[in-house]
Formats: structure tokens, sequence, C-alpha cells
């Protein structure tokens, strides 16, 4: 379902094309720029910009690595899981407030229709126009707004259904990041101390010498004045 809602969103923001990189780098990590373009039979040109514009809203990020044969430096793309789901999450609740309003103010007011141009205003406007259409002059009639009520309602609940599964979903990711976090912190955390055992060994080999090299010293010293006299 999310990898579906994603397509969704890059078609609305790249179109169809960019819609398909989603999909091409779902449940995949640093893609060949060049690998895409092949998939998706388009120029590199065209390719790029298309993830520019998707990276620019932060759905897919890259490294960058340098061809040791040719010179030149290759990007290698993923798709932000966790990120598109936040668009995803912050769209569909505006939606749904949006609806919601739209809905309430649909059940609480009056809406007049226009019979012939099919122009719907609210009680007060038509007032104004003493219940007359300002386009063609034909009477304003009561709008029977009951099944586009209804209609609002399933809308507002599908969405909210899709934005209960993206929560989920954003979740899920969020325990994935959690995880590779603390395993990262786990092998810093195992480095610092490798490197403490490391120094201390360090530390403890230069004392042991010094204190050698002070006891060869005390004795040659003894043996010069012993000399000396």
């Amino acid at each position: 379902m999310p990898i579906k809602l994603i397509k969704q969103i890059a078609e609305n923001i790249a179109g169809e094309n960019a819609a398909q990189i989603v999909n091409f780098l779902y449940g995949k990590k640093d893609i060949n720029e060049f690998l895409i373009a092949k998939k998706l039979g388009l120029t590199i040109n065209q390719t790029r910009n298309l993830l520019y514009k998707l990276s620019s809203l932060g759905i897919i990020s890259s490294i960058r690595r340098k061809d040791k044969r040719k010179g030149w430096y290759i990007y290698f793309w993923t798709l932000d899981v966790f990120r598109s789901l936040e668009i995803l999450e912050t769209k569909l609740s505006q939606e749904i407030s949006r609806l919601e309003s739209e809905l309430s103010s649909k059940k609480l007011k009056k809406f007049y229709k226009c019979p012939i141009c099919s122009i719907e205003v609210t009680e007060e406007s038509a007032l104004l126009t003493n219940f007359t259409c300002s386009e063609c002059g034909e009477i304003y009639v009561l709008s029977d707004n009951i099944s586009y009520i209804d209609n609002l309602s399933k809308k507002i609940a599908k969405f909210k259904k899709e934005l209960e599964l993206i929560t989920e979903e954003k979740s899920k990711e969020q325990e994935e990041k959690n995880k590779k976090l603390k395993k990262i912190i786990k092998k810093v955390e195992k480095i610092k101390k490798d490197a403490r055992e490391e120094k201390r060994m360090v530390r403890q080999k230069e004392k042991t010498k010094s204190l050698k090299n002070y006891k060869k010293i005390s004795k040659l010293k003894k043996k010069i004045k012993k000399h000396k006299k």
C-alpha cells in the first residue's frame, strides 16, 4: 500500500516517469543513475531531471562515487521511504481537514444551483442577486446535497484509513531506523573502547620502558661514581 501512495505523490510532482523511478527504487539501495535511465528508457539528462525533482523534496537521496576507469562521478540513488511517508501523512492530513471543513459547510448551510450553468452558490450569495444566476439570468434552485455529502463522508473515511496505514508503516520504518542507529552506536562505542584500550596498552608499555631505562641509568650512575672514587 505505501508504495502505491508514494508513486501517486511522485506522479503529482514530476509525472508518470517519476512514479516509475520510485517504483524501481522501492526496496533497493544505491542504484546507479545510468541503470535507472536504461530501465525507464530515458536519456541520462531526462532521468537526472526527474531524480533532482524528487530529491528536492527529500523523497530520494544519493551518494556519489568516482568511476576509476573513466574518472567522472556517478550518482547512486536510494528511496527514503520514511520521508515519503511523512510527506504523504502531511498531505493526507491537510486533505482530510479540507474535506471535513467542506462537509461541515454543506451540512450547516443552504446552497443554490443554476439549472442551466450548474453554478452553485451559498444562500448569502443567492440573496445578493435575488436568487437569479448572474451568468444567464435563470432562477436558482435549492441544491440537493445529500448524495454529495454522502460521497464526501465516504472519501473522508477512506482517507482516514489510508492515514492510519501510513502512520503504522511510518512507525515500522522508524523502528528499523532506530535498530540501525543502535547498531551504528554500538560499533562506534566498540571502536572507542578499543582505542582507549590501545592507548592504555601504549601508555603501559611506555611506562615499563621508562622504568627500565631509569633502572639502567641508575646503575650507570652508580658505576660512574664508583670509578670516580
